[in-house]
């Protein structure tokens, strides 16, 4: 079996370089699945005691930084260092031009659960550091919960969106509003200021569009 085996405190760690069907450990070692996927516990923990899994082996979204997120929080309840954290959101990138990253809720997704939301929304065609470099397409959208303010989601198209969403994804992590993403002075002229911009849009407040 082409794996990698750590022990360590009478645990084994195993590093698979195929699908769990590839290598048929479900038939050899009685792991249970869920629609071809190991199946794990809220500590990563599979169906037999002492063996736990992460990454994409357990299923999607297959995304690099969702498998290393999820690979630390596993080793944590492996050694209860600490009780793993789920994850609610995660970022969403595509590197193509001009670049597109969402995270969290989409405005569908909102109606369709019937949440009270509304919507900020700021073009980067109004962002000085995006006309100044030449990269004014796209926007930024932000997804609100209508009575708290809290962040549901967002979307942003354009330049560096991918290095950008990270910083509505801490807001969500924080449970921060937009009105405190928008009161967090964003140094002028950056990418960055379009999403305090829009933050504000969602309140009726962007004076710069």
């Amino acid at each position: 079996m082409p794996a990698s085996r750590l022990y360590h405190n009478g645990y084994s760690l195993f590093k698979f370089n195929l699908s769990s069907q590839q290598l048929n450990i479900s038939e050899d070692l009685n792991l249970e699945l869920n629609k071809g996927y190991l199946q794990v516990d809220e500590n990563y923990q599979t169906s037999v005691p002492g063996i736990y899994a992460a990454g994409d082996i357990v299923g999607p979204p297959w995304l690099a930084h969702v498998a290393t997120y999820r690979a630390i929080q596993a080793v944590n309840g492996m050694f209860e260092h600490s009780k793993p954290i789920p994850f609610d959101a995660f970022p969403g990138c595509t590197y193509c031009q001009p670049q597109v990253a969402s995270i969290g809720m989409t405005e569908q997704k909102a109606k369709d659960d019937g949440v009270d939301y509304k919507i900020g929304k700021f073009p980067f065609a109004a962002s000085g550091k995006a006309v100044a470099v030449n990269h004014s397409e796209g926007f930024v959208k932000v997804i609100v919960g209508k009575k708290y303010g809290e962040i549901l989601g967002a979307h942003i198209i354009g330049s560096d969106a991918t290095e950008l969403i990270t910083e509505y994804g801490l807001a969500m992590n924080l449970e921060a509003t937009v009105d405190e993403i928008h009161g967090t002075i964003h140094a002028h002229p950056t990418m960055s200021e379009a999403l305090a911009e829009a933050a504000a849009a969602a309140n009726g407040e962007a004076i710069h569009i």
